[in-house]
C-alpha cells in the first residue's frame, strides 16, 4: 500500500452501509454487515500482543475540518461472528474499543459510513482530504489529540492487504476507514474502501 509511513497500521476493517447516488436502494446483507475485511483472521492472530497501553481517556468526538466532519463518537464492540460492529447511524462515526484508543501507542480505528439511502454519510467527503490535513479527536476528559494526514488510500476489498494492516507499530496512529469506488448492484456495496492514514501532529 503505497505512502504508508513509519507510524503504521492496524486497520481493524468493517465496511460500511452504503448507497448509490444514482438513487438504486442498496439492501443490507442478511447479517447486517457490509463486505471488508474481518476482524479475525490469520495475521490478526500472529500479531496479538499482550502488552497494555498507557491510559489514555476514551475518545468522545471526531473532528477533521478539511472533510467537514464534526462527530461524537459511537463504541464499537465486535459481533458474535468477529465482525466488527458498524455505527448505528449513517452520521455518527465510530471508533473500534477492542484497539488503542487516539493517542495510546499503536493504531486508533475510527469507521463511517459514506452515504446511504437518506443521503450524506459521515465520512463522504473523506477520499478528498488531503495529505497535511489535521485532524482532531477529543477524549472524555477534555483533551484533544491533533493527527496530520500522511496518507490516502483506496483498496479493493476484493485485495485488502491483511498483513499490512494489522502489522503492530510502537508509535500513536489514526486511520479512519469507509466505502469507496464504484457501487456494486450485485452486492449492494462499494467495491473499495477508503483508508486515511494520520499519525500525531
Amino acid at each position: 500500500m503505497a505512502g504508508v509511513g513509519r507510524g503504521a497500521i492496524l486497520v481493524v476493517l468493517t465496511a460500511l452501509l452504503l448507497t448509490v447516488s444514482t438513487g438504486a436502494q442498496p439492501t443490507v446483507r442478511a447479517d447486517g454487515q457490509l463486505p471488508g475485511a474481518p476482524v479475525t483472521s490469520p495475521a490478526v492472530d500472529r500479531f496479538r500482543s499482550t502488552r497494555t497501553y498507557e491510559q489514555v481517556a476514551a475518545p468522545v468526538r471526531l473532528r477533521v475540518p478539511a472533510a467537514q466532519v464534526d462527530t461524537a463518537l459511537q463504541r464499537l464492540a465486535r459481533n458474535a461472528d468477529g465482525t466488527i460492529a458498524v455505527p448505528a447511524s449513517t452520521t455518527v462515526a465510530g471508533w473500534y474499543a477492542e484497539g488503542p484508543r487516539p493517542g495510546q501507542r499503536g493504531p486508533a480505528v475510527i469507521v463511517g459510513h459514506v452515504d446511504s439511502v437518506s443521503g450524506p454519510g459521515v465520512f463522504v467527503n473523506l477520499s478528498r482530504l488531503p495529505v497535511g490535513a489535521a485532524i482532531y479527536v477529543d477524549d472524555a476528559e477534555g483533551n484533544t489529540v491533533t493527527f496530520r494526514v500522511t496518507a490516502l488510500s483506496h483498496v479493493p476489498k476484493t485485495e485488502f492487504p491483511t498483513d499490512v494492516v494489522y502489522l503492530p507499530t510502537l508509535e500513536p496512529s489514526l486511520r479512519l476507514v469507509t466505502c469507496g469506488g464504484t457501487f456494486d448492484f450485485t452486492a449492494h456495496s462499494y467495491r473499495d474502501n477508503v483508508i486515511v492514514y494520520a499519525d500525531p501532529r
